[in-house]
């Protein structure tokens, strides 16, 4: 698996975030939620990052040109997305290992729930694994169907789902784990036979599945790593996980936290041992404090700031 590349849906607008600002480069505690889709990529295995943009795909490519690593594929017209994945086909035309494909708008996904996907499709020798979780919250989801001795069939969305199919829990969190030369071999054939006359990425595995090649769907993420950014409430969501993820982490490693609820502390922020941050204090990205501090209340530390150990600093 070390010649796994991911791409990275990244080319939709920010309709439902009311935004100009591509949804991917909206903040989550100080970076732009689509840096933590890369970092979990990174953490599966993948040596290669390609990012497909759209929506002003001059401010994605801006946010995310220092990382060595990523390439970029542009969707000039939104046709769905199985035309997304085939703008990178250029790229990846030599490409003979897996493939996973992530979306820019979670940035919950852990890389470990990534890497069993790709461990689960080389022990299947699989054309495809899909990425499940289960959920009685699956309105707007495309839902997995399975046949009577639960082997997978199709996926079918929502706007195309009938009544029964509806009713399913099992549902597509949008990450997969692809052969490479075989996905770009089954986009060829998606027609846009759907009410949205698209070319959706989820007519591969059932292409792939005709061609005689096994296909499977494992219920392996969480519903909340799936969780996708649509609307500002999502987002604040999604960053209050995150913002837990921080603090736990630094509480964990000897530093006092007063009162979670009420401290704000960004990605990438160093805090030495017995150093404890009271309550109303705001600690933005890649700060950096010593042992031994006291930090607050009513405190708000700018981007890099560096605090020596033993300092004692209140708003007064």
């Amino acid at each position: 698996m070390t010649d796994t590349v991911a791409i990275i849906l990244a080319a939709g607008k920010s309709t439902r975030m009311k935004s100009e600002v591509p949804k991917v480069l909206h903040p989550v505690c100080g970076r732009p939620m689509i840096e933590y889709v890369l970092d979990s990529a990174r953490e599966a295995g993948a040596s290669k990052i390609v990012v497909i943009v759209g929506h002003r795909s001059d401010l994605v490519r801006a946010a995310l040109e220092h990382h060595a690593d990523v390439q970029f594929a542009e969707q000039t017209e939104q046709k769905g997305t199985g035309h997304a994945v085939m703008m990178c086909e250029p790229l990846l035309r030599s490409h003979q290992g897996p493939v996973l494909i992530l979306a820019g708008d979670t940035p919950l996904l852990q890389g470990s729930s990534l890497k069993a996907l790709l461990e689960e499709r080389e022990a299947q020798k699989a054309a495809c694994v899909i990425g499940t979780a289960d959920t009685a919250n699956n309105e707007g989801l495309g839902r997995i169907v399975r046949d009577k001795d639960g082997n997978f069939q199709c996926i079918v969305e929502q706007k195309d789902a009938s009544a029964e199919q509806r009713t399913i829990t099992e549902i597509n969190t949008g990450c997969y784990a692809f052969s490479g030369p075989l996905l770009f071999s089954s986009l060829q054939k998606v027609r846009p036979n759907n009410s949205q006359g698209e070319y959706y990425l989820t007519d591969g595995p059932r292409i792939l599945m005709d061609e005689g090649h096994r296909v499977a769907a494992r219920c392996s993420i969480t519903i909340e790593e799936a969780l996708g950014v649509n609307t500002r409430t999502q987002l604040a969501e999604v960053r209050a996980t995150v913002q837990k993820r921080i603090q736990t982490q630094l509480m964990l490693a000897g530093v006092t936290i007063e009162d979670p609820a009420q401290t704000s502390i960004e990605f990438g922020v160093e805090i030495g041992r017995d150093t404890v941050i009271r309550p109303m204090t705001v600690i933005d990205r890649n700060c950096r404090i010593g042992d031994n501090c006291v930090i607050g209340p009513l405190v708000h530390l700018t981007a890099g700031t560096e605090i020596a150990s033993g300092t004692q600093l209140t708003k007064v």
